[in-house]
């Protein structure tokens, strides 16, 4: 009798944990794409954000903003984009200029968009710093007479055009160092990190999270004069499969416990 009633038992628990299997409800997926520069913070707050949503998988997709937007634009399943630059976010709201959006895109949900965080745009170097380079004035005076390498970001990258205006502020010539082979190039600001990471270049700018992340000695920071400020828009796409848990995930973004972690790497909450 008692063996029989062990068999139904445990007849009975394999029972239920093959129920329990069959009828889980399954996971929702939120895909959210976000530049680059984002990648070690957002995917920190991944796990916090399913630890408390368990229906939720959130799935990244990291790359500069200009590729990312070229992706949406062309149908890309997105719920969330996070821009490095509000230039990238203006280019598919039909509530910008129709000197950005010349497309007259209306792809993200207007009133969902916020500016969620600042950045700074630094000047990093390798390890010790070989150079000895001090200053963007010090970088400025060593472009012009031949004897720096600078990594920057490509031209459709938001990171390479703040190192644009950087330049124009010093009146260099982009081009014109770049026919000097001072200028190495990146498709995204990882890409330029690497290069000052593994010390293929003298210098590099950067953002000051990445060069926190990659633990890279900034020398300086550029001010509001010479490129503008470094602000992360981010908005809910019009053609989100998931809206509400898009809108939940954006106001977690927002939340005490994200603002923290945001700080942590040197970005600064503009959400308040």
């Amino acid at each position: 009798m008692n063996r029989v009633f062990k068999t139904a038992c445990a007849s009975f628990m394999a029972a239920s944990v093959f129920c329990g299997m069959a009828f889980a409800a399954p996971k929702s997926d939120l895909i959210v794409f976000a530049a680059a520069s984002m990648t070690e913070t957002l995917t920190q707050l991944k796990a916090s954000y399913e630890t408390k949503h368990p229906g939720v998988n959130i799935i990244y997709n990291f790359d500069s903003s200009g590729t990312l937007k070229t992706q949406i634009q062309e149908g890309a399943p997105c719920d969330v984009f996070i821009s490095a630059a509000p230039r990238q976010m203006n280019q598919i709201d039909i509530t910008a200029d129709p000197s950005v959006n010349k497309d007259r895109l209306d792809l993200i949900i207007p009133e969902t968009r916020i500016n969620l965080l600042e950045n700074k745009v630094a000047l990093a170097v390798p390890d010790g710093n070989p150079k000895g380079i001090a200053s963007y004035d010090d970088l400025a005076a060593r472009l012009k007479s031949g004897t720096v390498l600078l990594a920057m970001g490509n031209a459709d990258v938001p990171v390479g055009q703040y190192t644009q205006k950087i330049l124009a502020h010093y009146g260099l010539s982009e081009e014109g160092l770049a026919k000097a082979g001072v200028l190495t190039y990146g498709s995204n600001v990882k890409e330029v990190t690497t290069q000052v990471s593994e010390a293929a270049v003298d210098c590099g700018i950067i953002y000051a999270t990445d060069a926190y992340s990659a633990k890279l000695k900034v020398v300086d920071t550029a001010t509001k004069e010479m490129c503008g400020q470094v602000i992360y828009p981010a908005a809910v796409l019009k053609n989100s499969k998931s809206e509400l848990r898009a809108r939940s995930f954006l106001n977690y973004l927002t939340s005490p416990e994200a603002d923290e972690v945001f700080r942590s790497v040197g970005f600064s909450p503009m959400h308040k």
